[in-house]
């Protein structure tokens, strides 16, 4: 198939320009989502029992949220909004592989959405807060239960799932001239690095730090070239500047 380049595409981002627009931007905040998130997580680490987490809820809640992955949710929700705009430029160059991409990034989202346990931690902190000593040994056994499926089976599909979207992406990347062969490296670098869980031990945790560098990198790329591309679908099919 012969690659695709920003001519093709540039109709269909005239089109659909709202949520490029949308995904550019995202693209962007969600580099800064993740340097804040390890911004807090280098500067105060999250506890490592259920009674740290309660008495963190209990002192401070917003901070004891974002120690649950509260800003990482809001995170992947700004990537998933990516990854639409990627499927408006890149289905020229596959429709098939951009529907494999947006399925399986669908149902990553999905298992990833179902895995976080912060408001119900939350709750069990403050009931935690005003029980007695065996209501709190009970409060604490749930407390244990959240937590471990907060990186359970879900969490491990999320990552899996969303592995074979960054690759499918990478791959379409690389067959298209609208982004540059660089783009397509980081992302099939981050996608490797996504591997390995980041609930596999020590290793686990330094492949999901390690892959932030090259998906913050990618990030950064395909936003500005999407905000170029909107800079020149002004004129495409006589449609209105974006």
């Amino acid at each position: 198939m012969t690659p695709v380049d920003a001519g093709t595409v540039l109709p269909d981002v005239a089109r659909f320009h709202g949520l490029v627009r949308v995904g550019a931007w995202v693209a962007l905040a969600s580099v800064a989502m993740i340097a804040l998130q390890v911004g807090c997580y280098l500067v105060a680490p999250p506890p490592d029992t259920t009674v740290g987490f309660f008495e963190l809820l209990v002192e401070n809640p917003a901070y004891g949220l974002i120690t649950l992955d509260l800003l990482y949710v809001v995170s992947n929700l700004l990537a998933y909004l990516l990854y639409l705009a990627l499927a408006v430029v890149l289905w020229r160059v596959s429709l098939s592989g951009v529907v494999v991409a947006l399925a399986f990034g669908t149902l990553g989202m999905a298992a990833y959405m179902a895995s976080p346990r912060a408001v119900e931690m939350l709750t069990l902190a403050r009931a935690y807060d005003g029980a007695d000593a065996a209501e709190r040994v009970a409060l604490v056994a749930t407390g244990d239960g959240m937590l471990a499926t907060w990186t359970g089976t879900a969490f491990d599909v999320y990552y899996v799932f969303n592995l074979v979207t960054l690759l499918v992406l990478a791959v379409l990347l690389m067959r298209s001239r609208v982004f540059s062969r660089a783009t397509a490296w980081w992302g099939l670098a981050a996608a490797v690095l996504m591997a390995v869980p980041s609930n596999v031990g020590v290793v686990g945790l330094a492949f999901a730090m390690a892959s932030l560098v090259p998906w913050s990198v990618f990030a950064v790329l395909v936003g500005r070239r999407l905000l170029r591309l909107l800079a020149l679908s002004g004129g495409a099919d006589g449609a209105a500047p974006a």
